[in-house]
């Protein structure tokens, strides 16, 4: 069964194995999320339970949204997100914490890429540029599509300049290295989307978790 989290990162550090190796990891805080919606096949039309995470006041929120994390008696939350899994086996304000993982155990992290404005295509898709002689007029441009004519359009997925980072991005199969539920945090090997108190979602692994 797919089981998850809502977390926040707070950034990397290393610890030392017990051969004495260096070991890079992302630590991701996770305080209790709350499961405030059950989703249904019959009613949703497919089966998934929401999770909400970061507590605010009640004037932070929508009367909407009051209403309805009302149904969960557990307060009001800033961010929501969901997690596909079999409803269940889950209760409307049950707790989830950091102990529904255990050292060893591989995880998918969900989270949003940083945000790096409009970039051209040599930063953005590595592009090699023209000549740097002068006159060459030919520096840092994409150059020629080939969109004359014929086709007479730009075909979809054409590497141009654009918006860059600021996406959402999973990294998968990372080890969790230590649980620490007395200091609501989590410890995975490696690197996780997104800056400092980025807001990531934990999910067992769908490819090394089964």
């Amino acid at each position: 069964m797919e089981t998850g989290l809502i977390g926040k990162k707070l950034g990397m550090t290393q610890i030392f194995s017990d051969d004495g190796t260096a070991v890079p990891v992302t630590v991701i805080e996770v305080e209790p999320s709350v499961v405030i919606q059950k989703k249904t096949r019959e009613t949703d039309g497919y089966e998934a339970v929401q999770l909400g995470y970061g507590r605010v006041k009640q004037k932070n929120v929508t009367k909407a949204l009051e209403g309805h994390f009302k149904k969960a008696d557990k307060g009001n939350f800033r961010h929501v997100r969901e997690i596909r899994t079999a409803p269940e086996a889950y209760e409307v304000g049950q707790e989830l914490t950091a102990d529904i993982f255990q050292a060893g155990d591989f995880v998918d992290v969900i989270g949003t890429s940083k945000g790096k404005g409009f970039a051209g295509v040599i930063k953005r898709h590595g592009f090699g540029g023209g000549r740097a002689s002068h006159g060459s007029m030919f520096h840092r441009a994409p150059g020629s599509i080939g969109a004359s004519a014929d086709p007479s359009r730009v075909f979809k997925g054409t590497k141009l300049p654009g918006q860059m980072g600021n996406k959402r991005n999973t990294v998968q199969n990372l080890m969790v290295v230590s649980v620490r539920p007395d200091a609501k945090c989590i410890l995975v090997k490696g690197s996780v989307t997104g800056g400092k108190n980025g807001v990531v979602v934990i999910k067992k692994s769908i490819k090394l978790g089964n």
